[in-house]
């Protein structure tokens, strides 16, 4: 992203909300609606959410080729917005999509599952830590 914002039409009160990165950006979380899978982080500016929340797809901001990509459009695989959500500090964005096809670059379903460090462990921490 450039130093100067991008022209938006993203509705000012809530672009006023938002916290973003030194380069204008937020991480956008996408999770599978009614399994609550997490599938993947892109990054959001203003336009980007604005697209977002009024296409019914996702479009994020690749920081590779600085430029707009709504999710699916080469692939096929759709993402398809069923409800979008700011965390408590309005730095991260949640989009609840319906993911058809993959949603990792790679061809996996989810970009959490090739490198898992801890899975249906002991965290470790005792009950009287928590």
């Amino acid at each position: 992203m450039t130093s100067t914002p991008q022209p938006s039409s993203l509705d000012p009160e809530l672009a006023a909300r938002l916290k973003r990165s030194t380069d204008g950006l937020v991480p956008a979380i996408a999770q599978q609606y009614d399994t609550g899978e997490v599938l993947m982080l892109g990054w959001m500016d203003d336009e980007a959410l604005h697209r977002t929340l009024t296409t019914g797809r996702c479009t994020y901001w690749s920081r590779s080729r600085q430029e707009y990509w709504v999710k699916g459009d080469t692939s096929g695989h759709f993402q398809w917005v069923k409800s979008v959500a700011l965390d408590c500090d309005a730095d991260t964005v949640l989009v609840k999509v319906d993911q058809v096809g993959a949603a990792c670059h790679t061809g996996a379903r989810t970009c959490f599952d090739a490198d898992v460090l801890l899975k249906d462990a002991d965290s470790g921490v005792a009950a009287s830590d928590q």
